[in-house]
């Protein structure tokens, strides 16, 4: 039986899983949870393994940007990922709630370690189940960023290399995997032919 690739989220139902989660014992975190998947890109290792020097700059400030070391990848090859205003703002929250960090994991377990590649994926299946998202996954959050970007890319003459450099793949053919067609722009392409 072959495995279903993981949904891709349209915003409505990123939306009601930000505001489900404002709910939750540690909202903060969480929502770093899923900003770092939705607005980054990030694999559930990546987001258990996120220290604050791969967000915080040499001088301890906010950098614009997430340095993924290659300890963390899946492929083992560093990357950068910038980050957007939204994951930026939440991603201060969390430090400023945590006293201002300067090492150590950004996501905490209840324990208070970092949550491991595992605990991040059964909170997202959690959390998913909770809300009756059938097809839903920790990758959901990334298929989502790979498709919304690849779809942009126009809008700034960007290339699917740069969603490529992203989401941290050795080959385009599997960016291309990722990106969920849309049947709507699909219909209307069909009637300009």
């Amino acid at each position: 039986m072959l495995r279903q690739p993981a949904m891709v989220l349209g915003d409505d139902d990123v939306r009601r899983l930000l505001r489900a989660i404002t709910q939750t014992r540690h909202p903060v975190r969480n929502r770093v949870i899923v900003l770092l998947s939705f607005h980054a890109g990030l694999r559930a290792c990546e987001i258990a393994g996120l220290t604050w020097p791969m967000v915080l700059g040499p001088s301890g400030k906010f950098s614009g940007a997430l340095s993924l070391c290659g300890g963390i990848t899946k492929g083992g090859k560093s990357r950068v990922v910038p980050i957007s205003p939204v994951l930026m703002s939440a991603l201060k929250d969390l430090h400023h709630a945590l006293g201002r960090p300067q090492t150590g994991p950004v996501v905490h377990s209840e324990r208070g370690g970092a949550m491991t590649p595992r605990s991040v994926v059964n909170w997202f299946r959690q959390t998913y189940d909770g809300l009756g998202m059938a097809g839903c996954s920790s990758h959901s959050g990334r298929r989502t960023f790979i498709t919304k970007a690849a779809r942009l890319l126009p809008k700034i003459n960007g290339s699917l290399r740069d969603v490529q450099e992203l989401a941290g793949h050795a080959a385009l053919s599997t960016t291309e995997r990722y990106i969920q067609g849309d049947r709507a722009i699909q219909r209307k392409l069909v009637t300009l032919i």
